[in-house]
């Protein structure tokens, strides 16, 4: 697989989960994303420390950790060796989490078949173990959102990133395009998986829910993901968004 493959299978899947995207008159694409949020979990196959092989040999290149310990939480920023989005690999620490939910969310992965462990698109396959029931969905929603979210999806594309002067508009002027769309943003930069720099301007629009199927066969609606809008607040600053996104205060080197 090929980096080009690689982001082709994670939007197809972004595209599938988010139907809704499709009627918004700018028409957001791979190519005019700043920066894909992937979510992933630090166990097993699936940590960033067994993934990022595969994304170094994709052209990507650390640009810094940042660890966030009040949510959990330790991101990865990836710039690309050419032109496209960057990605930002968000990793659930099950460790922070109680007893009871992380030994049920360990219990759905280690339930993955051995052939779903493995390859270069573990982070655009799905999720690779049996959905939770609903039962224990909300316990692990209580403990963690991103658990939650990991249980029901497994580790993918939870949202994109567009980079408002990049497209050409104001982020006021697209925040009314999707308003009208039926989209409705959010400016707190601490409610999503990261807390957001205070370099940037910032809105996040959740994606309409979706009913799914859950282990017992009961259907449920719940949050998938969404989408993002930045900003620079300093015009002339000629670093990319994506570089900007975090708070510099959580940049951290691991050993």
């Amino acid at each position: 697989m090929q980096r080009e493959e690689f982001l082709q299978q994670l939007w197809l899947d972004y595209v599938h989960l988010h139907p809704d995207f499709g009627s918004l008159d700018f028409m957001p694409s791979l190519e005019s994303a700043e920066y894909l949020v992937v979510v992933t979990l630090n166990y097993g196959p699936f940590c960033a420390e067994a993934l990022l092989p595969t994304l170094r040999h994709f052209g990507y290149r650390s640009a810094g950790q940042f660890a966030m310990a009040d949510r959990g939480v330790l991101i990865t920023l990836l710039s690309p060796a050419t032109p496209g989005p960057w990605l930002v690999l968000g990793e659930l620490q099950p460790g922070t989490l109680t007893r009871g939910p992380r030994q049920q969310l360990e219990a759905l992965v280690n339930q993955a078949q051995r052939c779903d462990t493995r390859g270069q698109n573990l982070l655009c396959r799905g999720r690779p173990w049996p959905m939770p029931d609903w039962a224990t969905y909300q316990q692990l929603r209580r403990a963690h959102p991103l658990a939650a979210w990991l249980a029901a999806l497994g580790p993918r594309l939870h949202h994109v990133g567009f980079d408002c002067d990049s497209l050409g508009h104001s982020l006021e002027s697209l925040d009314q395009r999707l308003q009208q769309a039926g989209l409705i943003g959010s400016s707190d930069r601490q409610s999503g998986v990261f807390p957001i720099s205070p370099l940037l301007n910032y809105r996040f629009y959740p994606a309409c829910t979706r009913r799914l199927a859950f282990a017992e066969g009961d259907e449920h609606r719940i949050a998938l993901g969404g989408i993002a809008m930045v900003q620079k607040c300093l015009s002339n600053n000629h670093e990319r968004a994506a570089e900007l996104l975090l708070p510099e205060h959580t940049r951290c080197e691991i050993a």
